[in-house]
This record gives C-alpha cells, structure tokens and sequence, in this order.
C-alpha cells in the first residue's frame, strides 16, 4: 500500500482535488508544480519553472501547462483543466480521471471510453529540464495523442497578458521544437522521444484564472500563449517521454533518462522518508554556490530562515556534507550583511545570534561534518559586534541586555507590515527571545574558549556571561512564573507567546528547570495545536485565529494567533530536558497529529503557517524549510 493515497472518487470533485497541490524541484532550483489534476490554481503554478541567472536569478514561468488530447476514430477528447474567467472550466478533463499516485513519481490515469493513458513527470536532478511520460495502458483501436504547450515566459511575481511584442517564430530541433518569446530569455527546447509532427498554430489563451490568487486579494487573471501543437501515434502498451528543457537533447536518450532519474528517488515509504525528500527540495544549486531556499512557492533564501532549519533538514540525510557546505558558503554573508554593512542593510537584531543555535546543533546532528571550535573566531567577531553595539538601531544596557529599536522597522522574526507601514508587532526594547540567544551565544563561546584554553577571553567573558544571566532573569520573569515578551523601560509586556519557549529550549539558558517547566506548561494550555505553537495566546484581546481576507487582513494575523511548526523545535528540547523520558510520549502525538498533513496543501510536506483555531487550515506557502526541519528534528528525539 502507498504512504500517500487518495480517494480516487474525489479526484472528480474540484472543490476537493484544486485544493491539493504537488510540487517537484531539482538541485538546480527549478521546480514542477500544480493541483493534483494537472489544473494551474496559481500564478506560481508551471510544468517547468526555471530561475534565469540573465535575470539575477529569479525563477520564471517557462511552460505553464501541458495540455495532452487523446485522438481516436477523428474524435478529440482534451484530458486539460483550465479555469477561465466567471470560473468557467475548459477542457474538463478532470471527468476522465481515475487515478492519482505519488510515488515514485506524480502520475496520473485517465479512461476514455476503452482508452487508458498514464501521464507522469519528473525533473531532470541537475538541469533545467522536466521530463513527461506517456504511457498507453490499453486501446482497442489506433490512437494519437495532440500536446498542446501553455507558454507564460514571465516572473513568478508577476502575470501576462496578450501582447504584440511576443515572438511568434520557432525554430525546428530534433522531434520537436524551440520557443523563445522574449528578448534575454533562454530558449524553450520541447522535444519529444519519437518522431512527432509539430504544427504551428500561434494563438493566445485568454483569461486564465487562478483560483488561489484571487483569494488571497492578488490579480488572478492572464493571458497565455500557444504556438501550436505537436501530434503523433501511440501504441498499446507504448511509453513516449516528452521533453521540455532550456538545453537541446538527443531524444534517444529521453526514455533511458526518464528511469534512471526515478531510480535516483526517496521512497516515499512513511512519514519520515517523505520529509527526508522534502527536505532537499530547498537545496539550489548556483554556479558558485549551494544555497537554501526558505520555501516555496515564492520565498528565496534567508538567512534567519536558513540558520533555524539547516540542522533539522541535515538529520536522516545520507549526503550531509551539502548542508554543511550551505552552512560554509552563508558565513560570508552573515558577515557582509549583518556586521559590515548591519547599520544600512537591515534591521533584523536577532539574525547572527542564530548562528550560535545553527552551530550547536549541526555539531549535535552532523558531528562527523560541523566542530564548533574551527568557528571560534568568527563566534567572538559576532560578540564584539554586538557588544559594540550600532547607533540608532542596538546596544547594550549597562545589565548587559540587548536593547533594540528602529521606528517602524521590525526587528525581530516577528517582522510583518501591512501596505500602509503599520507594524503588527513592534517589540522595541529588550525582547526574550533576542536576550536568550545572546546569553546562549556567550555560553557557547566561553565553552569553545576553554577547549581552547583561551585564559584571557574565558577571564573577560565570564563575568558578562553572568551578568546577562542574573539580568535576564530580573528582567522577563513575571511573578505567574511565565516570561515577558519584552521590556521597554518601565513596560512589560504580559503577551503569552511562543518566544519564551525559544529561550526555554536553546541549549544553555539561565532559566531552571523548574522555570522552563512553568513555561512549558503555559505554552502547552495556551498556545500548543496540532499544528505547532501560536504566536498569540486566544486570551489575549489581540488574538486572530484565522488568516483571512486581503493583503492587509493577513499581514494583521500572522504573529497575532497564527501557529507555527518551526517552534516545535524549542519546545520538544525543552520537554526533554525537563521532563526526560516521559516528555517522549507527548512529543510523538504531536509528530502523529501531522500525519494527516502529509494529504493536505501540499502533498508531502508542511506548509508555512496555520490557522490558530481549529481546524488549524493551512496557509501560506505550500511548503517551508524550518517545519519541515522541526518535524524532522521531532522525529529524531522520538527514535
């Protein structure tokens, strides 16, 4: 039985099946992705999405779609979906469909009176390629099949429209044909594994409509471009791989290339091995650099983002030496964007101390790869920084805390802003979770002083070690025994959220067990879900539980009830060092409660964010790196 099935008689069912999506990605940073029906529901949808390093590296939207026609005693049957404007449907050939597989590859089966036909797809691991194969399972009488390519040429960002600036010429290339439609792009090579006639037949396809752009507030509507169609015979029992690449191919060589890329695949045998594969779906591969994309469909690489999920996403990797070698390549922007250029780039206040959290727990998860110690340098550059401290935007109280405030710039992760400039969460002062990774940065730096046998730094950082510790603990602890958000001079924020968990879960911390036990107690009454922690307690006027309605709507949200899985990563430390053993148990319910993410959203990972009230829908990007870390990272401390 496969890990991942689904109810074959939903796949009919549109409200059901355009709400589930697939997505495939290459270690070249190109990706596959639509509704399991093969139906685009975003604009960030597309067979072969491709970054253009013309473009600084963007990804765009080459072949939106490939829609495939049965041809069988002169009668056309379209197996396509596509939603056209007043959510008018054509083709519909969604009613053909019988079946739906995960795994090994994305498949889907169609039945046509006495025809069967299986289409699957899968990208090439190292080029910007997809390869689609057409398998006739049986026929009774002599059939072809019409594809007809869906061109957008244009930004993930961004829609097109009917224009006359499009080039409308092709260029014939063995068993297929080559589109460019703009100037600065790289060319379009669809190719096809036997001889196939292509007919030109230049139209464009008006109002196209996705249907999860316009309920998320953003224009939906496009138009996309059609050269014509490529025609030819199939047989029963005949497989056909079509190719749509930005290189020319021998199309000898589509069929062999087709399996031996299937073969290089995860087995999607359970939970664990499905996330395994999802992880390295954030692996991108540049020409002078492996990089970690934060999520998909539409965020690139981030550093805060990159720091919290590099560990969790290396556990259970057979090659972990890519993520340590992700972790070698940012060090050079932590430095250049953070410390260098920290005054004028940015006001992120938290992202270098992360750097320590990263650290300890690659050397924890990759011990073979990652030594804390070839990093000490570095490590005591960071401390200077901010002992330093950077005019209006950080600096140290005499306590030794971390004070940060830049007017209507957020400075922490919880960083979203409405189209007007309101800041959700400011935070301004000294906030928790900034304060206990600073204390857990210092502590991980005299640990490696002394393996050094550094006297003299162990002899200077000792005492504010010490410091930080005694103030932390003067100034978050509420008399209820929970943790203040943050401080502001004489205000202190009585919010119960998920950043005390952060700091009760860093590996050294100047909370007791008996502190940490408390927080985990109110974090497990008012902000655990079956999703991950929410960023608001439902007590709190301010609570939002559901990410509903336009831009604006949203960005209010999001840090105000809204649940997060990556928080679960501080929470599951946290339980077992307080609670051992028989913290285990609690922490694989939460791992099984996701099993039934594995079918929703997107097929086989973990979406960005969650409702805070049940029934905890998901939001956001499809798929995101740091939860899908967390869950990972759970699965580990379960085992």
């Amino acid at each position: 039985m496969k890990y991942i099935q689904l109810e074959n008689s939903n796949l009919v069912n549109l409200e059901y099946s355009l709400f589930k999506e697939v997505l495939r990605t290459n270690r070249a940073g190109t990706y596959a992705s639509a509704s399991i029906t093969g139906c685009n529901t975003r604009k960030y949808h597309g067979m072969l999405v491709c970054p253009i390093e013309a473009f600084g590296g963007e990804s765009y939207v080459l072949l939106s779609s490939m829609q495939c026609s049965v041809i069988q005693h002169d009668k056309t049957f379209n197996l396509g979906l596509q939603q056209y404007k007043n959510e008018h449907f054509d083709p519909k050939g969604h009613k053909y469909l019988s079946e739906f597989e995960y795994d090994p590859t994305c498949k889907l089966v169609y039945r046509v009176g006495g025809v069967i036909l299986s289409q699957e797809f899968i990208l090439s691991e190292n080029e910007s390629q997809i390869l689609i194969k057409y398998t006739l399972e049986d026929a009774h009488s002599p059939t072809s099949l019409k594809l007809k390519p869906f061109l957008a040429f244009r930004s993930i960002h961004q829609l097109t429209h009917e224009n006359l600036q499009v080039n409308t010429r092709y260029s014939e290339v063995k068993n297929g044909a080559k589109f460019c439609l703009y100037p600065g792009f790289p060319e379009l090579n669809i190719q096809v594994s036997k001889a196939a006639e292509y007919v030109p037949v230049p139209d464009w396809y008006r109002d196209v409509e996705y249907i999860k752009e316009r309920y998320r507030g953003y224009g939906y509507r496009e138009d996309l471009y059609v050269p014509g169609y490529f025609e030819f015979p199939i047989k029963k029992g005949e497989s056909v791989v079509v190719s749509a690449s930005l290189s020319e191919v021998s199309p000898s060589t589509l069929k062999t290339k087709f399996t031996s890329e299937q073969k290089k695949r995860q087995p999607k045998t359970d939970m664990k091995n499905i996330l395994v594969n999802a992880a390295q779906q954030f692996i991108m591969r540049r020409p002078d650099s492996v990089m970690l994309k934060a999520g998909y469909h539409w965020k690139g690489p981030q550093m805060r983002d990159m720091l919290v999920a590099l560990p969790g996403l290396s556990i259970f990797q057979d090659n972990q030496s890519v993520f340590a070698s992700i972790f070698e390549t940012s060090l050079p922007n932590l430095r250049r964007i953070y410390i260098d250029d920290a005054a004028m780039n940015n006001s992120s206040v938290d992202v270098p101390l992360w750097f320590f959290y990263c650290l300890n727990d690659l050397e924890r998860f990759m011990p073979k790869h990652i030594k804390v110690t070839e990093y000490y340098d570095f490590m005591k550059d960071l401390l200077e920084h901010y002992r330093n401290g950077i005019p209006g935007k950080m600096h140290l109280l005499d306590n030794g805390l971390i004070y940060a405030r830049m007017e209507g710039q957020p400075m922490t992760w919880m960083n979203s802003t409405t189209s007007y400039g309101r800041l959700v969460t400011p935070r301004y002062g000294c906030t928790v979770e900034v304060n206990a990774l600073w204390y857990n940065a210092i502590a991980t730096t005299l640990e490696v002083a002394l393996r050094k046998k550094d006297k003299a730094f162990v002899e200077q950082w000792t005492p504010m070690l010490e410091k930080v510790g005694q103030s932390f603990l003067e100034t978050f602890c509420a008399p209820e025994g929970f943790l203040y958000d943050y401080v502001d001079g004489s205000y202190k924020d009585c919010s119960i959220r998920p950043n005390q968990v952060i700091a009760a879960g860093l590996k050294y911390s100047p909370l007791s067990k008996e502190q940490k036990k408390t927080i985990l107690d109110v974090a497990a009454r008012e902000l655990l879900t079956p999703r991950g922690l929410r960023s608001l307690s439902p007590q709190s006027p301010q609570y939002l539980g559901s990410i509903d309605g336009n831009e604006d709507e949203r960005a209010l949200a999001l840090h105000q009830g809204t649940a997060y899985p990556w928080l679960l990563s501080f929470y599951a430390d946290a339980m077992l060092e307080v609670h051992r053993n028989s913290g285990i148990g609690q922490l694989r319910r939460i791992v099984s409660d996701f099993e039934s993410e594995m079918t929703q959203h997107c097929l086989g990972t973990i979406s960005e964010q969650y409702n805070g009230t049940p029934p905890h829908q998901a939001k956001g990007a499809i798929s995101m790196a740091w939860n899908v870390a967390a869950l990972l990272k759970l699965i580990k401390l379960t085992e």
